[in-house]
């Protein structure tokens, strides 16, 4: 809980969704295997995901509500590294189907980062990222990558028409 006073120096960059105390306090209560930093040694942090898992029968899952890492170090591989520990969390540990997350369209690096670790484009989600001014709503990816419990990957076939964030299951 320490790590929440340190959050500063990652939460004002731009892309970073920055969320309520009781946000992150209700993820660290209920999932805390999904909540973990990657520090210096001298405990600055660099990095973070917060995850949770959640669904029923066939869509019980991993979800990455964020996952961010100071720009001061980037391009050194701490969001691949934190994936791929929640990925491992959501398998060996829940036994999901798959891990989804949501990233602006407009987000091409995170896009192309997501891609490469195996992620999908499965369904755009109009408006997600709303705004004051719904003229500047922004549209999000919904990525998901199939994990070793979904043998037939039926949970990346990727839709063909955009939903609604009213629309989303969960």
């Amino acid at each position: 809980m320490d790590d929440l006073l340190k959050f500063n120096n990652i939460n004002f960059d731009p892309l970073t969704e920055t969320f309520s105390t009781a946000f992150y306090l209700h993820y660290i209560a209920h999932w805390p295997e999904a909540f973990n930093v990657v520090e210096t040694p001298n405990g600055n942090l660099m990095g973070y995901i917060i995850g949770k898992v959640e669904g029923t029968g066939n869509l019980w899952h991993g979800h990455v509500s964020a996952v961010t890492v100071a720009a001061s170090y980037r391009r050194m591989g701490l969001a691949r590294m934190l994936m791929k520990d929640f990925e491992e969390i959501c398998t060996n540990v829940h036994d999901a189907y798959f891990v989804d997350l949501f990233v602006r369209a407009s987000n091409g690096l995170a896009i192309s980062m997501y891609e490469k670790l195996g992620y999908i484009k499965y369904r755009r989600v109009l408006g997600y990222y709303s705004a004051d001014d719904p003229d500047t709503s922004e549209d999000a990816w919904d990525m998901r990558k199939a994990l070793p419990r979904d043998k037939d990957k039926l949970s990346v076939i990727p839709l063909d028409h955009p939903i609604n964030p009213e629309d989303l299951e969960w």
